[in-house]
């Protein structure tokens, strides 16, 4: 094996477990929401901490790389997959930051998070986990059916927006609450976004195709012009 393929073999092995620690991360974030968890909120720094720094060794380790020489295609996609997961699995560690900094802010809180606001994050971690999955198996169609998943849950953001604006008009629902539930709201659609960022990345990396968004949806990529 070359000294190439042995450095980007190390650097994807590092970027696969760089998405279980951000998997594990907006876990404890989500467990940590919904149960005022403040003990799991306060171990998010710690990892955040750590992903920061991993985020940074892997980015300087992936340039290198592009200069030593390689003409394989597909080998070259997959640094450039690399350097671009990595970004996302970064951003997602900041959306998990984001909900855990609303568990400081409720502390006290007595009110019952909604149904559909469990079954939206839980939908959200099962993304992130099969992207991480489809990323290190390099399974295309794994990535396509996370790519599916992702009108479910902006499904998911309108009906709590929804709904927690028409309780905060009728008095059964506090302002402070509500805010932060669409904040939190928010930050899993984040998540869900960069976990599609990451499975386009997976086709590309396959296929060379350019997978494209449409305001109707997810549909097949087209091949990239000549």
């Amino acid at each position: 094996m070359s000294q190439f393929h042995e450095r980007l073999d190390a650097l994807e092995r590092d970027l696969v477990e760089q998405g279980g620690r951000v998997l594990e991360l907006c876990t404890l974030a989500v467990e940590s929401y919904f149960d005022l968890d403040l003990a799991k909120a306060g171990r998010i720094e710690t990892l955040d901490t750590e992903v920061d720094r991993v985020d940074v060794e892997i980015e300087r380790r992936s340039v290198p790389l592009l200069a030593m020489g390689q003409t394989d295609e597909h080998e070259i996609r997959r640094v450039l997959t690399i350097v671009k997961c990595n970004n996302e699995y970064e951003r997602i560690a900041d959306c998990g930051v984001n909900v855990a900094e609303r568990v400081m802010q409720e502390r006290t809180r007595s009110i019952r998070v909604p149904d559909t606001f469990r079954v939206m994050a839980n939908s959200v971690l099962g993304m992130l986990r099969d992207s991480n999955r489809a990323l290190r198996n390099h399974d295309g169609n794994l990535a396509r059916q996370v790519l599916l998943f992702d009108d479910t849950v902006e499904r998911f953001k309108k009906e709590i927006g929804m709904a927690a604006q028409e309780q905060v008009a009728s008095g059964h629902l506090p302002v402070g609450f509500a805010f932060n539930l669409t904040s939190v709201t928010k930050s899993l659609e984040r998540i869900a976004d960069h976990c599609t960022n990451v499975c386009e990345q997976v086709i590309y990396l396959e296929s060379g195709l350019i997978v494209r968004h449409r305001p109707e949806g997810w549909s097949e990529p087209a091949a990239p012009k000549a």
